[in-house]
């Protein structure tokens, strides 16, 4: 059976922890390898992307292998083809799907039809390599996870939900504020919980900030959402990184987001180009942390 990458629960808390040790030391040795020689990765993308759609491209190339790019217009997916068909068919022809979608229901149908692995490259519900990239990232600033506290503020949307994963597989606590209407989904918070996850769910920015080493924030309208954008900035009015939400932090904290950034919305520009921010470190991790991914969907078993 392929090994699949839809979400963080998809790691035991030993694979969790290897996967950014490997990606450690990948980062450090400017890893490149000969894994995928001769094989083909399909990049699938409904969603538009930078980061995501390079640092996959380029994790394959450092790995020996070949991408294919293809947006909703090149393919099938979602279309008049079941997804079930489209599956089967690349299947045929690829070693692996890294798929970047809007329902979660449609990576599940493509795991469960096909024969190749698929790796979660983004849905609406989850986004587990940007948390496991952020999860690097928070590691080398801090020297360790054990009892961080990270303090996401926002939407209770896929980055949220894949945090709070993380704190099913991770020693750290989350505490999301989101406002009332837009918290996670219930079912996410219950799972992670009954998995021993330390979660956390206020309505007040404040309170989730203080005394947190990390503070997290991402847009607030995904795409997608673009319709309800004014509705939504006067529901996340007060939802926004800045010094003063800072200062409630613990000292020395630190700043991520997942990128892009809706500056003077989510998050100021003097947050966003000040010393709290490392942004830039997060953003660069996604390479190092996806080609540990595919190492470990490709060597698993």
């Amino acid at each position: 059976m392929p090994q699949h990458f839809l979400t963080i629960l998809d790691f035991s808390r030993d694979e969790a922890a290897a996967l950014l040790d490997r990606a450690a030391a990948m980062k450090a040795a400017d890893y490149r390898s000969n894994l995928l020689d001769g094989k083909t990765c399909i990049l699938v993308f409904e969603k538009a992307s930078t980061r995501t759609r390079v640092s996959f491209e380029v994790a394959v190339r450092h790995l020996g292998g070949w991408p294919i790019f293809m947006t909703q217009n090149d393919s099938q997916l979602g279309r008049d083809e079941p997804i079930r068909d489209t599956a089967r068919v690349l299947s045929r022809y690829a070693d692996a799907l890294i798929v970047r979608t809007f329902g979660h229901h449609k990576l599940e149908e493509l795991a469960a039809s096909g024969s190749i692995p698929v790796v979660n490259a983004l849905s609406d519900e989850y986004h587990p390599c940007q948390i496991m990239a952020d999860l690097l990232t928070m590691r080398e600033h801090s020297g360790r996870l054990d009892g961080l506290t990270v303090a996401f503020v926002g939407d209770g949307n896929n980055i949220a939900h894949s945090l709070i994963n993380a704190a099913a597989r991770f020693p750290l606590r989350v505490v999301v504020a989101a406002p009332k209407g837009y918290e996670p989904l219930p079912a996410v918070v219950e799972r992670a919980r009954s998995e021993g996850a330390d979660v956390v769910v206020v309505n007040d920015p404040k309170e989730a900030a203080r005394g947190a080493h990390y503070l997290y924030t991402d847009v607030w309208a995904s795409m997608g959402q673009e319709d309800e954008r004014e509705k939504r900035a006067k529901a996340f009015a007060g939802f926004q990184i800045n010094d003063a939400l800072l200062a409630v932090a613990a000292p020395g904290a630190k700043v991520l987001h997942c990128l892009p950034a809706h500056r003077g919305e989510e998050i100021t520009d003097a947050v966003m180009e000040g010393p709290a921010s490392i942004v830039w470190d997060e953003a660069e991790n996604r390479l190092h942390v996806q080609k540990a991914i595919l190492e470990w969907i490709f060597t698993k078993g």
